[in-house]
């Protein structure tokens, strides 16, 4: 899908709204193809942008699982040992 777009679930401490709200906003940049909509459009996509992090919030906040919380930190390293690894080529 987008690269940006990052997963949410299962972290200490837990997603914040600020959070997903930028995860949502760049779900409706890629689907749309708009970076920053026009005028005549701003209104839809920034409607989108509330509905996608409404249905984000309802769903991260009902998921359950057995495993550990994820540290935040160790996943920001693995993530750039894996971009260091994809371009390093």
């Amino acid at each position: 899908m987008c690269r940006n777009v990052k997963n949410l679930f299962n972290f200490d401490p837990p997603v914040t709204d600020e959070e997903i709200r930028a995860a949502s906003l760049q779900f409706v940049r890629k689907i749309s193809g708009f970076n920053k909509p026009s005028k005549v459009n701003e209104d839809a996509f920034n409607d989108a942008i509330d509905q996608v992090a409404a249905a984000a919030t309802r769903l991260l906040r009902s998921l359950e699982t057995t495993a550990p919380p994820k540290n935040r930190e160790e996943e920001a390293e693995k993530a750039k040992a894996r971009t260091a690894e994809r371009f390093a080529h």
